[in-house]
C-alpha cells in the first residue's frame, strides 16, 4: 500500500512540475496531496526520483530564461536590451553598461623614512585634520 501512495504522488510530481511549469521543489509540493516531510521521506535528496523531478525543474529554468532572453533580444525597449547585455557580456562590459569600473593605478612607490622623518610626517598630516 505505501509503495502505491509512494509511486502515484511520484507520478503526480512529474505531471505537476511539466504542466505547472515549476521551478522549485516547493511549487511541486504544494500540489500534492502529502506535506514537504512526507515528500523529502518519500524521495530523499539524493534519491534517483528526486533527481529526476529536479532535471524537471531544471528544464523549465532553462526554457524560460531562454524564451526571456530572446524576447528582449528581439524588443525595441532599451532598458530590456541593456539587462540581456548585462546578463550575456563579458565583465568589462557589464562595467561599462553600468558604469562602475574603477581603475586605481597604485605605483608601489616604497618610500623609506627614519624615525625622525616618520614622526614629522605624521605630525603634518595631523595639522590637516
Amino acid at each position: 500500500m505505501r509503495d502505491k501512495r509512494i509511486a502515484d504522488n511520484y507520478k503526480l510530481a512529474l505531471e505537476v512540475a511539466e504542466k505547472h511549469k515549476c521551478y522549485f521543489i516547493e511549487q511541486v509540493v504544494s500540489h500534492l496531496p502529502i506535506s514537504s516531510s512526507t515528500f523529502y521521506e518519500y524521495f530523499p535528496a539524493q534519491s534517483e526520483e528526486s533527481e529526476t523531478i529536479r532535471e524537471i525543474l531544471n528544464r523549465n529554468k532553462i526554457e524560460t530564461k531562454t524564451k526571456m532572453y530572446n524576447k528582449w533580444f528581439e524588443s525595441d525597449n532599451a532598458t530590456l536590451q541593456m539587462g540581456l547585455m548585462k546578463l550575456i557580456g563579458n565583465e568589462e562590459q557589464a562595467h561599462r553598461l553600468n558604469g562602475t569600473r574603477i581603475e586605481t593605478n597604485n605605483k608601489n612607490t616604497n618610500i623609506e623614512l627614519t624615525p625622525e622623518e616618520r614622526a614629522e610626517r605624521i605630525k603634518e598630516l595631523r595639522k590637516k585634520l
